[in-house]
């Protein structure tokens, strides 16, 4: 099991383009964490402004309400020169939270703690075909709190052009690659974190697949809009009825030994277990207010 804090920030986390600093504290105020992202939501030309603007933004945290513990910045690929320049930047700040786009190797883990120090987390961002292969390796390295998995940059990775069949659903090496993934994160107690939801209009289908990622235990899924967010959030908000249920299961299995009935369904250990992260997500969306 990785030994990095989990990455659990709540359930909709939010890209924000690193070169927008003017976006940086509104974001934060409206997700639960924001990605200041060095890699595909800035032009190369643009980059280093945009690692200037992350130094300042630490310079000013202070000033601009932006807490460390829920900012982290995405880099560039390891063995890249946007990389390098990523860590040189981000070694005169404190910003230690990273997001390490197409992840692929521990290694790569390994060279940001090297030029970074030991403080530093990382959330492995699986997005090739490399990359979920490696995805167990990635969710045990002790500096791991966290896997995601991309869909675009995948099928790309497989000489595709397309991660969705006509009826929007994902075709099946995609569907594999999310499930490895989020499988490689639960064995090894890392956060697993969903993939960003393309069509800002369709908030139906965002709903949809947050309530599918967070029905399976992931912690987050990740946005790339602040009109996603509450989408995000309450497919992530147990249902009343469920958290009720969850609390009258417990509440039944106290002072018993072994499987019961109860409403005629029968309870054994596994079904305490699913009612405990019911009431755990609960917490982790509405606050302490939901125990």
């Amino acid at each position: 099991m990785s030994a990095a804090a989990r990455l659990e920030h709540g359930p909709a986390v939010m890209f924000t383009p690193a070169d927008r600093p003017e976006r940086f504290a509104g974001g934060l105020a409206k997700a639960d964490a924001v990605i200041l992202d060095l890699e595909d939501a800035v032009a190369p030309d643009a980059r280093p402004a945009a690692r200037r603007a992350v130094v300042e933004a630490w310079a000013t945290r202070g000033e601009t309400d932006l807490d460390p513990e829920r900012v982290m910045v995405r880099v560039n690929p390891a063995d890249t020169q946007d990389h390098a320049a990523d860590l040189a930047a981000l070694a005169d700040t404190g910003w230690r939270t990273l997001m390490l786009a197409k992840a692929e190797d521990p290694a790569q883990v390994d060279g940001i703690v090297a030029t970074l120090g030991g403080r530093v987390r990382v959330a492995a961002l699986c997005e090739t075909a490399a990359g979920v292969l490696a995805a167990p390796a990635l969710a045990a390295h002790p500096h791991v709190g966290a896997l995601m998995w991309g869909a675009e940059d995948l099928v790309a990775s497989m000489g595709g052009s397309s991660s969705r069949r006509a009826d929007g659903a994902y075709r099946e090496p995609v569907r594999h690659a999310r499930s490895a993934v989020l499988l490689a994160a639960a064995a090894h107690g890392v956060a697993a974190w969903d993939a960003v939801f393309l069509d800002l209009g369709d908030l139906e289908g965002l709903a949809a697949e947050a309530e599918d990622a967070a029905a399976l235990g992931c912690a987050a899924t990740v946005c790339l809009h602040p009109r996603q967010v509450p989408v995000v959030r309450s497919a992530y908000t147990p249902a009343p009825e469920a958290v009720d249920r969850a609390r009258r299961v417990l509440a039944a299995a106290r002072g018993r030994h072994g499987a019961f009935a109860l409403d005629g369904a029968m309870v054994d250990e596994v079904v305490l277990i699913q009612a405990r992260a019911v009431l755990a997500r609960a917490r982790r969306v509405e606050g302490p207010s939901s125990e």
